[in-house]
């Protein structure tokens, strides 16, 4: 059954991706030859006036074969298609709309199941101010100097990560990110700015590295169905930093090694369907978000890539010299396999180890 689940994350997540961009390809005229659920051989399909609806053999993922794009354009050479139909005829800002459809339909995925999952919990906990309401003794933060009444300002690690929290989940999920480094913290106390160095210890019991402070709980407001999309919209834009967050430290060689593949998604996927039905629409809440927002990193490979391209032939006017457009596209795909063969190996370590 977990095989059955983890297909069907992966295909919900990639089709409901290709459908945004088939729906806004439709609505500017450009011609889809197919839209296909699944990949290799077709076991069922459909034909409307132009466009092939698609099942496939195998249930992972899907896609739409637009006119103007290679891979359609040579799946399809007996059907004749009007210059003024096809995608790379188009004008800049309407390609442009249909390549940021599908990492929109992510977004409204993750939105809509975040908001249905903020429903079902009845109550959405809205997180107090960074205040340290409690100090443990003999931990870190008592030896370091901390009050209770202290306001956390901004705290820092040595590799230069940084946070301003604006209320305690804020700061716990800085903490929880940056686990055994030492921590620069900068608090508000009686009005006056104080710095204070402490370095966390790990705790065998929990399992994790701990400072020794607690903050205030937070309030809970109660949840319908008028607010759910707000809240949920709160927790899709507090994941979305999350993500940029992670992506940052990536970039500064950091967490590397807890980067995971298919290998690790199916693990946790098998984890989380243990846990419930709502557990399981969380993940496909999250991947779906992480979809999204991979997609906006400016390769020419991934939609933002071809945004970024697309920008640069509507400001200069003309298009690039397509050689140096073949020759970033391949050094792109090099980049993608060995980010492919990396995370591959890290999923395998975990698993001998």
């Amino acid at each position: 059954m977990t095989i059955i689940y983890f297909l069907l994350l992966l295909t919900i997540i990639i089709c409901i991706h290709e459908a945004g961009h088939l729906w806004a390809a439709k609505k500017f005229n450009v011609y889809c030859y197919e839209y296909s659920f699944g990949m290799g051989p077709v076991i069922w399909k459909k034909k409307t006036k132009e466009t092939q609806y698609s099942i496939r053999a195998i249930p992972i993922g899907g896609f739409v074969a637009m006119a103007g794009e290679v891979e359609g354009d040579e799946a399809y050479p007996d059907v004749v298609v009007p210059d003024d139909r096809r995608l790379t005829n188009q004008a800049p800002w309407k390609k442009i709309i249909i390549m940021l459809a599908g990492i929109f339909m992510n977004f409204v995925l993750a939105w809509v199941l975040f908001s249905i999952l903020v429903l079902h919990n009845g109550t959405y906990p809205i997180s107090a101010k960074p205040i340290i309401e409690k100090v443990v003794e003999n931990l870190p933060a008592s030896q370091a100097g901390f009050e209770v009444g202290d306001i956390v300002k901004s705290v820092k690690t040595p590799n230069g990560a940084k946070s301003s929290p604006k209320n305690y989940s804020q700061l716990q999920l800085f903490l929880s990110q940056n686990q055994g480094e030492d921590l620069e913290f900068d608090v508000l106390r009686n009005d006056k700015e104080i710095h204070l160095t402490v370095t966390p210890t790990f705790d065998k019991k929990e399992g994790r590295y701990v400072i020794g402070i607690q903050g205030p709980k937070p309030i809970l407001k109660k949840v319908n169905i008028l607010n759910c999309f707000k809240y949920g919209a709160k927790d899709m834009v507090d994941f979305t930093k999350l993500m940029f967050s992670v992506l940052g430290n990536l970039f500064h060689g950091q967490g590397l090694n807890e980067l995971g593949g298919p290998i690790a998604i199916y693990g946790v996927t098998e984890q989380t369907v243990s846990l419930g039905f709502f557990s399981y629409l969380f993940l496909i809440a999250q991947l779906s978000l992480n979809v999204g927002i991979f997609n906006l990193i400016p390769l020419p490979i991934l939609d933002g890539g071809q945004v970024v391209l697309t920008l640069a032939e509507w400001i200069s006017g003309k298009p690039l010299n397509s050689k140096a457009k073949s020759v970033i596209i391949y050094v792109c795909w090099a980049l993608m396999l060995a980010l492919m063969l990396f995370v591959t190996w890290n999923d395998i370590s975990r698993l001998i180890h």
